[in-house]
């Protein structure tokens, strides 16, 4: 059976796109929250793009983009929950919407793209290291952060 990919732009509140968001909350708490640790919503905030990705019909991952409005940071966008379901891992969805977020960001004008991810996510890691991302200072809130690893690549 052929699999098709296909990555669309949709709109928070839509429920396949909800589901995936609500998905990447809980594995980021899973892997980042001890037992009996408060769970974190890991907001977004700003205006967000967001593109959900699905294999044959159904919702496989998501992927955001966030501008930011930043000093040494001009026209460049964020890229935040890059999340594929664990039963489409390993089939090329996370490079597709990475690749629909970038050709997305630069006709929207930007230059640069940053992320910040964790060290307890060594495949997105990998993932980004693999496409042409390149380790950069960690920024924002994850500027102390012991678990975070922040990348950034020009358009």
């Amino acid at each position: 059976m052929t699999r098709s990919l296909h990555v669309e732009e949709r709109k928070v509140g839509d429920p396949e796109l909800d589901a995936l968001v609500a998905a990447a909350v809980l594995e980021l708490n899973r892997r980042y929250r001890d037992p009996g640790e408060p769970w974190e919503d890991y907001p977004i905030h700003g205006d967000v793009v967001f593109h959900l990705a699905t294999v044959d019909g159904e919702p496989a991952g998501c992927i955001a983009r966030v501008d930011v409005d930043e000093p040494d940071w001009t026209r460049t966008v964020e890229m935040k929950r890059v999340f594929v379901q664990e039963r489409f891992r390993g089939r090329g969805v996370a490079r597709a919407l990475v690749g629909t977020f970038e050709e997305a960001a630069r006709q929207a004008g930007a230059a640069r793209v940053r992320l910040e991810t964790g060290t307890r996510q060594p495949e997105a890691m990998a993932l980004y290291e693999a496409l042409g991302y390149a380790r950069t200072t960690n920024f924002g809130p994850w500027a102390d952060s012991p678990l975070s690893v922040c990348y950034a690549k020009d358009l």
